[in-house]
């Protein structure tokens, strides 16, 4: 995990920042899919969050930093509402009716959310040609997937591939203007310190919504599974406690567009896992408008590279 917090971090800092993002996050796919076969899907998440939030903060506590204020407490509960409750918890509601790898290609929209937000809020400049064109062909590429069947037998309930579609694609949307948010309105100094608290807050309300909508009835702790818990016990640790808080350090290191690029390869680790591990099915259109969309990252990267986005990587 990187530990800089200078304004000028270093390369080896921003790589091991990236690779944990991009690698742990495309293989959190599956490992939601395994951990919500005998976990409630909200209650899941939300402990999961919560409890790695809380280890997060509590020991950034005990190394001295200060305690946050009011104020702080109010927008990381925004923030990890938007990252969390919204994103991680639509993506793993979607889980339950789309394959995991059909769930990582409709996340990988969320550049294309950043640019065109971005754009709209004043954080970038209007995209270029070359961005536009990414845009069109991303669209293009959203039309393919949701025409994709994707493997539906693969998932806890078959059957309602739209409405496990519409949940990622809202989540998509919401953690791209929670990403654009905490860019501009850090909840804390310290990236390690707001992700926590991010963590914490986010998970607490998927927990009391996960409450809400009775899946306490639905938790049976002898029925779980041992797949299930090894699943669960990773997304704590390495999806949320590493992975989560090397994003959050991206977004105050790096332009927010560009942290968004772990969209380039989440998909093509989830994917083979899926298919490795969890016998999704592979089909045309899916691979089709997948490739669409990481063509359309790569060309909107190509079109809204800045010069300060380059000083970032040291270029």
């Amino acid at each position: 995990m990187p530990v800089s917090t200078s304004s000028a971090p270093s390369k080896a800092a921003l790589f091991t920042a990236f690779a944990l993002v991009y690698i742990i996050w495309g293989s959190t796919y599956l490992g939601i899919r395994f951990a919500i076969e005998s976990l409630p899907p909200l209650l899941m998440a939300g402990t999961r969050y919560a409890l790695a939030g809380a280890l997060l903060y509590g020991a950034m506590r005990l190394r001295g930093a200060p305690a946050p204020s009011g104020a702080s407490w109010g927008r990381a509960l925004l923030i990890g509402i938007c990252l969390l409750t919204f994103g991680n918890g639509g993506v793993t509601l979607g889980e339950q009716y789309i394959p995991s790898g059909l769930a990582a290609l409709l996340v990988a929209t969320v550049p294309m959310l950043l640019a065109l937000l971005g754009w709209a809020s004043g954080v970038s400049a209007r995209p270029t040609p070359v961005a536009a064109l990414g845009l069109g062909l991303g669209l293009a590429g959203v039309y393919l997937l949701a025409r994709a069947s994707g493997g539906s037998s693969a998932v806890a309930q078959p059957g309602h591939e739209g409405l496990g579609m519409a949940c990622v694609l809202v989540a998509a949307l919401v953690w791209a203007i929670g990403s654009l948010y905490g860019k501009r309105r850090p909840a804390a100094a310290s990236p390690f310190v707001a992700g926590g608290m991010q963590m914490l807050c986010g998970g607490l309300v998927m927990v009391v919504l996960g409450l809400a909508r009775g899946e306490a009835q639905q938790l049976h702790l002898a029925a779980v599974s041992a797949k299930s818990w090894w699943a669960y016990a990773y997304l704590v640790t390495f999806g949320s406690l590493v992975a989560f808080t090397a994003y959050v350090w991206l977004l105050q290191a790096v332009a927010p567009a560009l942290a968004g690029t772990y969209a380039f390869v989440n998909p093509v680790v989830a994917v083979g896992l899926g298919w490795a591990f969890g016998g999704e099915q592979l089909s045309w259109p899916m691979l089709g408008g997948g490739a669409l969309v990481v063509v359309a990252v790569g060309l909107l990267l190509l079109g809204s590279r800045a010069p300060a986005v380059e000083k970032e990587l040291g270029e």
